[in-house]
């Protein structure tokens, strides 16, 4: 075998990453077809089949698993090369990064300010989307790293490594005070919660049960900004990270209480070929332990010019 055509071996790649043609098209903005096509090339160039139909779907053959084997690694060292490449330029460092939209955006926001240089020498990218699709992008290399609030997926691939930053508990708001004591009070007004795909969402369901509570919900979300905005519109009670009660009491929204049992975490993950670039490697050097324990020095200003410090 002299020659191979490696845009073969790529489509093929694609296919068995993504699980099907369809998706792989989708992916590589081509038709089914012309990716089929592609594959019966490569095909007849190795002299054998390299997919099986099983049901409606397709499945490698024992040739088929072999190439795969090796086209990954020749396509993940590719694009390891060209990451290393792009965060080693001399006018700045690319950080793309995938922000689950469950989480606190201010929060958030406090972490990624810690591994900002002031320099300019970076350039942040930030992209916010569910759980499942960032992790997607970040084994597509098409991000750097990401912050979920859940890392259970991450497990399912060897090649994404994750750390737990820190957790925090929930505090209830409303837009005017009730009458019941907490978490009594929950039960007097429509609810605001995470969707109950989310790690926050599936934990508040659980605890409304171990407490008793006969809530009413009216919206479910995915993303927490989104949520926030309808609590201040005044329709109902919504959740949030504890720590940043300041900036929700400062838009003259009320507490109606907190509590510890539910707790909102921040995990980073990211592929393992960038545990050295600059900006994963400094996050995971840094101790977020004041940050979660509501003591941010940002934080604290802002408290004590609304009179809430302890």
């Amino acid at each position: 075998m002299q020659h191979l055509n490696y845009n073969h071996l790529y489509y093929f790649w694609m296919v068995k990453r993504k699980g099907s043609v369809t998706k792989a098209a989708e992916a590589l903005c081509l038709t089914p077809q012309t990716i089929t096509g592609q594959i019966r090339l490569l095909e007849e160039r190795l002299n054998g089949s390299l997919f099986k139909r099983v049901g409606r779907g397709l499945e490698a053959t024992e040739l088929g698993e072999l190439v795969f084997r090796y086209a990954d690694k020749m396509y993940n060292l590719s694009y390891e090369m060209l990451d290393l490449l792009n965060y080693q330029q001399d006018d700045s460092v690319l950080f793309e990064v995938g922000i689950a939209d469950a989480l606190s955006k201010a929060l958030v926001s406090r972490v990624l300010l810690t591994v900002l240089p002031h320099d300019g020498s970076m350039h942040l990218a930030c992209y916010e989307s569910t759980h499942e699709s960032l992790i997607e992008r970040l084994r597509e290399h098409k991000l750097d790293m990401i912050l979920s609030d859940c890392a259970g997926e991450s497990l399912k691939y060897s090649d994404i490594l994750s750390k737990k930053l820190g957790e925090c508990g929930v505090s209830f708001f409303c837009a005017h005070p009730l009458a019941a004591e907490f978490p009594a009070c929950l039960e007097q007004e429509k609810l605001l919660i995470p969707g109950i795909r989310t790690s926050l969402g599936q934990q508040l369901h659980r605890w409304f049960a171990e407490k008793n509570l006969n809530v009413s919900i009216l919206g479910e979300f995915d993303d927490a900004a989104m949520m926030k905005a309808f609590g201040y519109f005044k329709r109902g009670i919504f959740v949030a990270p504890s720590i940043y009660r300041h900036d929700i009491l400062s838009q003259g929204m009320v507490l109606l209480g907190e509590t510890t049992d539910i707790k909102e975490e921040y995990h980073v993950m990211f592929a393992e070929r960038m545990i050295q670039h600059p900006a994963v490697k400094l996050l995971l050097e840094t101790d977020f332990t004041e940050l979660f324990a509501g003591n941010d020095q940002q934080v604290q200003d802002f408290d004590n010019r609304l009179g809430l410090a302890d």
